[in-house]
């Protein structure tokens, strides 16, 4: 298995710029709104305990978390309705990017969204055009840790999991959908600490493009990851 979510591997690499951007939390909060529109206890609703988890790992306040969630189920009664949707499109040399969104105009995030894309050698393309080259998976991120890569390795296979790759600062892992919320519960006991696990696209076969290519890309992330809408990136680059 191959591919990977933009939005976490650019997290890694400006950690300390990410702590001082007033948007993060922003896009935190359409995450969990999204998600509490399926109800608003968390020990009920998975996807909403892995939104709130992944705030908390990034220093979300909590009064911040509890609006958000009250922003999804209703209670704050302001009539506004936050919805996912996820974009199509390529970068520099058909690099070939699903661009997910949380937003309550859909008007000004198609906008904002391809107008990053044209305005950094991008272009959107029509819903099914890209997407037919991921496939939908459960995505972990697991602390770096003091147990040997081969003894990781199978507490990874005896989780279940689909696919698992070593990065700096911890271990990306990948599972079936339907499968997220307990290999999430084997690897917690078995000692790991998971700081976000989320649903995610993974590339069916990746491409790589050259360094001038790449270099032009890491401008359109930029400039797509400084939307509020823009919840998440996946690509196919290797």
């Amino acid at each position: 298995m191959s591919g990977h979510s933009k939005w976490s591997t650019i997290k890694h690499k400006k950690a300390a710029l990410d702590a001082k951007r007033s948007n993060v939390f922003t896009k935190l909060a359409k995450d969990i709104s999204v998600a509490a529109r399926e109800g608003g206890d968390p020990d009920m609703n998975f996807k909403l305990r892995m939104a709130m988890d992944r705030a908390r790992s990034s220093n979300m306040p909590k009064d911040n978390i509890e609006r958000a969630i009250k922003a999804g189920t209703g209670e704050n009664k302001d009539g506004v309705i936050i919805e996912e949707l996820i974009y199509e499109g390529y970068g520099p040399e058909q690099v070939a990017i699903l661009i997910k969104t949380a937003t309550d105009n859909k008007n000004r995030t198609l906008s904002e969204v391809r107008n990053a894309l044209n305005k950094n050698g991008g272009k959107m393309v029509e819903g099914g055009s890209v997407s037919w080259q991921f496939s939908q998976v459960g995505v972990l991120e697991i602390e770096k840790s003091k147990i040997k890569d081969e003894e990781l390795e199978m507490i990874f296979i005896e989780a279940n999991v689909n696919d698992y790759k070593k990065e700096e600062d911890g271990w990306v892992v990948y599972t079936e959908m339907t499968d997220l919320q307990k290999v999430k519960e084997s690897l917690e006991i078995a000692g790991l600490k998971v700081l976000t696990a989320f649903i995610g696209y993974v590339a069916k076969d990746t491409i790589e493009i050259s360094d001038k290519a790449q270099e032009s890309y890491e401008k359109l992330l930029m400039a797509l990851d400084q939307q509020d809408d823009v919840v998440d990136i996946f690509d196919n680059l290797n």
